[in-house]
């Protein structure tokens, strides 16, 4: 199959979690004879971190403006398979009216920020990213997240078929590897700075760093502002490239995961860094959220915090049942959380999608 994909990002992780999934969902379809044509708008943010340039068996389309790659784009879009528009795609509504308009097989949107998205809906404010007619003219809505959020895609945007495709990662990538000095820690945490998870990363993370002094905590991550309430005990390390993620994770007792608050608020949004953490096989404790225990088993293969207690609680428990709880985590993720697991859920839905469509 050829997908044409019009999306934010697939050539520079800096400042976004879309790279890293596109990477590992691209290599998996290719693996399986698949071909990816994927269109990016190239800015400046993200070319001065660029750190992929190629996509297996497929080809990565680069361009300045709409106008310029638009008849490239609907040349290629006539004779996929699969066209798709992504959430945060700069040029999503023209690129959304070329795939509807296109001869294209299948014709699909993919959230990938779905709590984000019906958040500013709710508000009255339309994303810049969505045709203004909706969602009703795709033959598949994809959401990074389930539960409630798939009802209201249709109720809100008019979606007619809606499934989920939830996060997922690429176990070569994310492995158990070699501590690094540099990264050492009892606690560390990975994301991008983001003003709706510093209420409970100073709950789950800053106030354990207060109250144990002795303990050493590691922040990777961009757009850290200078007012950040950083304590002796805390130490950053600025944007790391997905290749080093695994060992900044291996290199920590236990990571951190925190939840952007739309993304809690809606729940069944597992965050990709998640599964990149448990595939690494580093014991993880997480902020809470509804479906949670769909991915993992909270006390058996993930630790759940609700306060700054079960933090500090947690760094005390012995290494050998956090290994075991880690292995578990592993374990499941290689199972069910991959980028293969995830093609094979794609095209489930999309043969799914086809039938209530008329078939394929």
């Amino acid at each position: 199959m050829k997908f044409v994909i019009f999306g934010l990002t697939i050539s520079s992780s800096w400042g976004n979690g879309h790279a890293t999934l596109w990477r590992g969902l691209v290599k998996a379809l290719a693996r399986r004879g698949h071909r990816v044509v994927f269109f990016e708008r190239d800015v400046p943010y993200y070319a001065e971190h660029r750190d992929f340039w190629d996509i297996p068996g497929g080809e990565l389309i680069l361009y300045r403006d709409w106008d310029t790659v638009a008849p490239e784009a609907e040349r290629q879009a006539a004779d996929a398979d699969v066209a798709m528009v992504t959430s945060y795609c700069p040029d999503g509504v023209a690129a959304s009216a070329l795939v509807l308009g296109s001869t294209a097989q299948r014709t699909v949107f993919y959230d990938l920020d779905t709590p984000v998205t019906l958040a500013r809906l709710r508000t009255g404010e339309r994303p810049p990213y969505l045709p203004k007619e909706g969602l009703g003219g795709f033959d598949l809505v994809l959401s990074y997240t389930g539960g409630a959020a798939l009802e209201e895609l249709k109720a809100r945007l008019g979606a007619r078929v809606v499934a989920p495709l939830y996060g997922w990662v690429d176990p070569e990538v994310h492995r158990p590897v070699a501590a690094v000095e540099t990264y050492m820690g009892d606690l560390s945490y990975l994301g991008t700075y983001a003003a709706d998870r510093q209420e409970t990363l100073e709950r789950l993370f800053i106030e354990p760093a207060r109250r144990l002094t002795r303990r050493r905590f590691v922040i990777g991550g961009a757009q850290y502002p200078d007012s950040f309430p950083w304590t002796p005990n805390i130490y950053f390390v600025r944007h790391l490239p997905p290749a080093e993620h695994p060992a900044f994770f291996c290199s920590s007792t236990l990571t951190l995961n925190v939840t952007r608050d739309a993304m809690k608020r809606m729940g069944w949004c597992p965050s990709g860094r998640l599964f990149e953490a448990a595939a690494c096989g580093v014991p993880i404790i997480s902020d809470a959220w509804e479906g949670l225990d769909a991915f993992f088993e909270p006390g058996r293969e993930i630790l759940v915090a609700r306060d700054t207690d079960d933090v500090t609680t947690a760094l005390s428990l012995p290494r050998d049942h956090l290994a075991r709880m880690a292995r578990r985590a592993r374990e499941r993720t290689l199972i069910q959380h991959t980028a293969e697991r995830r093609v094979a859920d794609l095209r489930n839905a999309l043969e799914a999608a086809g039938k209530k469509a008329g078939g394929m």
